[in-house]
């Protein structure tokens, strides 16, 4: 028989990890899409060419810097006394550490160039001749993007939502150092392992490292056929 408030302590975090995954998921689809999409465009322009590489330079930080040092910077970045945060506590909003919001720009951040690269990668795909006919007949960018680069990047897409929420649900240094370890707003399911660990509980521990071994295989299986579809010719 489980402990009622063993569970609670379980399901609690679990819920965080899965609402903080879903959030930071629907956010890159939204604002990381169309980034990928401009990265992905030939530019004539040789300083926009540049800049593009500088972007996709910055983006790619997370991938090659410890999750610890980008917390850390955006802990600065955010709190009241300095960047981001001063302008906030200047203008009577609310500040982002240590809160939920805070930890959404965080993994936005974090999970950002695990989004972009298949993304990117699929728009790059798509045959010259399929952009050559929508210039022809969809005068609108705006729409050529809806009705023609989406539908043919759906594959990408539907890969870096997987690969961004799995990313999301696994993470612990970004969330710990901008987030801490409140109940309910912002203890993620691998801060809790943490604090049980060394809590010496191993028995819920166990029970949370599972679900998420669980959710990882899940994870996992989904991300291997997307991507079977994605190397059909």
């Amino acid at each position: 028989m489980i402990d009622p408030s063993l569970m609670s302590d379980m399901l609690s975090p679990l819920w965080v990890s899965i609402k903080l995954a879903s959030v930071t998921t629907l956010c890159l689809l939204l604002f990381a899409t169309p980034i990928a999409y401009w990265l992905a465009k030939p530019s004539r322009r040789r300083s926009i060419g540049r800049l593009k590489i500088v972007l996709m330079g910055i983006i790619a930080m997370p991938l090659v810097l410890p999750p610890t040092v980008i917390g850390f910077y955006l802990l600065l970045l955010l709190s009241p006394s300095m960047g981001i945060g001063r302008w906030l506590s200047e203008h009577n909003i609310s500040p982002l550490i240590f809160t939920f919001e805070g930890l959404v720009v965080g993994s936005i951040i974090y999970s950002l160039p695990f989004y972009i690269q298949p993304v990117y990668a699929q728009f790059l795909r798509i045959p010259q001749s399929v952009v050559e006919v929508s210039q022809l007949l969809e005068p609108s960018r705006i729409r050529r993007f809806m009705s023609v680069a989406l539908p043919q990047a759906r594959v990408g897409i539907i890969l870096g939502a997987l690969v961004s929420f799995a990313h999301t649900i696994g993470e612990f240094g970004v969330v710990l150092m901008i987030g801490g370890s409140i109940s309910g707003e912002t203890k993620v399911v691998s801060i809790a392992i943490y604090e049980q660990v060394e809590a010496l509980n191993y028995e819920a521990a166990h029970m949370m490292s599972g679900i998420l071994v669980i959710i990882g295989v899940i994870m996992v299986a989904l991300i291997a056929s997307v991507s079977r579809l994605n190397q059909r010719p």
